[in-house]
């Protein structure tokens, strides 16, 4: 596997870890629907929460957020609405974006972007 795809993972579950410590109650990881995939799903306070995961080593190409567009948002709505039906979800749902930041001293951070898009 590719390193960034490495990356890509660890962050994920950095990212569920960190989710589930504030209380987040983790449900599927990278559920798969066609092309599309959502990296976590999880429920909180009555919502059913998709994130969307993104892993930056700085910020000198810009931040996590600005790495999810249109396309990429479309993908993960679909594989939301299919999820949501085959788990017969009735409540309310959100879309966030959660960035994992790493610095030069190898301290990871987070930015949590709650209701980043529908």
């Amino acid at each position: 596997m590719a390193e960034h795809n490495d990356s890509g993972r660890l962050a994920e579950q950095l990212a569920a870890d960190w989710l589930v410590s504030k209380g987040y109650e983790l449900k599927e990881t990278n559920y798969r629907h066609g092309y599309a995939e959502i990296d976590l799903i999880l429920e909180h306070r009555g919502l059913l929460v998709f994130v969307e995961v993104k892993f930056r080593s700085g910020t000198g190409f810009g931040y996590a957020e600005e790495f999810v567009d249109s396309v990429k948002k479309k993908l993960i709505v679909k594989a939301a609405d299919q999820y949501i039906f085959e788990s017969d979800w009735k409540k309310d749902i959100r879309f966030d974006i959660v960035g994992v930041y790493k610095d030069r001293e190898g301290t990871v951070r987070f930015r949590h972007f709650e209701d980043a898009f529908y």
